[in-house]
C-alpha cells in the first residue's frame, strides 16, 4: 500500500479525492492557491517563482517589466530603448505614431521621434533657406547655415568651412570681394 499522499499547504493527509501534482509537491485542489493573492489556481496553467506557484496576473503585476509607455506589464517581447521597457506596438514615433523598431531614431523630452518628425520639428534651420538642417551645420554670425546656403553676400558663392570671411552690414562676405 502506498504511503498516504500530505498536502504541502495544509500538511493534512489526502485521502481518496483527487490531489494536484504540482512544483513536486502534492496539494488539495482548494489548497493550490496563488502565493500572492491566495486565490486557487484552477486549470493547468500557472506560473512559477521560487518553487512558488503564482497566478498569471499577480506573476505579471509582480515581476514582468512594465512599459513606459502604458505602464502594463509586458507578457511579450521587450522593446528597450532610451533607458526603458516598452510593448512593440507601444514605441512610436512622438509625433507621427510610427512604429520605431528596427530605425533610426532621435530621444526629445524622454520621447522617440522618427528622424522625419525630428527633423521638421526639431532640427536646426538655416539662417538663408530656412530648411532644416540634417547634415553637418556651418556656425557663424550667431546662426546655423546649411554649407552651401552660407555665401558670399556680393558674388554669391558659397563660402567654405576652411576659408575666411569678413561682415558688411551682418552678412557674409568672402574675403575676394
Amino acid at each position: 500500500m502506498a504511503p498516504p499522499k500530505v498536502c504541502a499547504s495544509c500538511k493534512q493527509n489526502i485521502e481518496g479525492g483527487p490531489a494536484i501534482i504540482a512544483l513536486d509537491k502534492v496539494y488539495h485542489p482548494e489548497h493550490f492557491t496563488c502565493h500572492e493573492c491566495k486565490a486557487p489556481i484552477t486549470g493547468s496553467k500557472f506560473q512559477e517563482k521560487d518553487n512558488e506557484p503564482y497566478c498569471d496576473k499577480c506573476y505579471a503585476d509582480k515581476f514582468l517589466t512594465r512599459c513606459k509607455a502604458c505602464g502594463d506589464p509586458i507578457t511579450d517581447k521587450v522593446v528597450t530603448a532610451m533607458g526603458a521597457d516598452w510593448h512593440e506596438d507601444h514605441f512610436v514615433c512622438g509625433g507621427c505614431k510610427a512604429k520605431l523598431i528596427g530605425t533610426k531614431f532621435m530621444e526629445i523630452e524622454n520621447a522617440p521621434y522618427c528622424q522625419k518628425c525630428y527633423t521638421e520639428k526639431y532640427a536646426d534651420k538655416c539662417k538663408a533657406c530656412g530648411k532644416p538642417i540634417v547634415t553637418q551645420a556651418v556656425v557663424a554670425l550667431d546662426a546655423k547655415w546649411h554649407q552651401l546656403c552660407f555665401k558670399c553676400s556680393k558674388c554669391g558663392k558659397p563660402i567654405m568651412k576652411d576659408q575666411s570671411f569678413r561682415t558688411e552690414g551682418g552678412k557674409p562676405q568672402c574675403v575676394k570681394c
